[in-house]
């Protein structure tokens, strides 16, 4: 392992133990040439299935990708960033359990919007509408549904004070 700080090859392991999610192996270093400490973490390298896009091309999936879409919908909404880390675990977990070699896109962007849709009206919206390319009459539609769910699951008492 290479140390982040002078280049040298040349460590020592000080610490080993599992990350939080026991998803990992973290490490604990010290350089010997400038003995700087350092962490690093070891993974299984697993494999996700190709994307499929709606055009037909193909495209690796890419976590990264896939969380900043969630993220940019689920901006200034009380949801943390945690759950979303959480969510996307399991979507891979299911991806690599699958054993398919190619995915649609849109399976894992509906997988998406179902997500945020128990999650977070806003964000549901936000995902849904760049997702599904939405004319302003569906988010119209949409944004009316999601109201009338709402208003629903509301109390009788806090519909008679409007």
């Amino acid at each position: 392992m290479k140390c982040p700080y002078c280049g040298k090859l040349d460590n020592k392991v000080l610490d080993s133990r599992m990350s939080r999610e026991n998803s990992a192996i973290r490490r604990r270093r010290i350089c010997l040439f400038c003995k700087h400490r350092f962490t690093t973490y070891e993974k299984v390298e697993e494999q996700t299935p190709m994307l499929i896009k709606n055009d037909g091309r193909r495209e690796m999936y890419s976590r990264e990708k896939l969380k900043r879409g969630i993220l940019m919908a689920a901006q200034k909404r009380p949801i943390a960033i945690s759950t979303i880390d959480a969510f996307i675990e399991d979507l891979e977990r299911k991806l690599q359990e699958s054993n398919y070699k190619e995915i649609p896109t849109s399976e894992i962007g509906e997988r998406v919007v179902d997500f945020l849709k128990k999650l977070d009206p806003v964000a549901y919206i936000r995902f849904a509408s760049v997702y599904r390319n939405y004319t302003l009459e569906d988010f119209d539609r949409e944004v009316k549904g999601i109201y009338m769910t709402l208003r629903h699951h509301e109390p009788a008492s806090h519909r008679l004070k409007q």
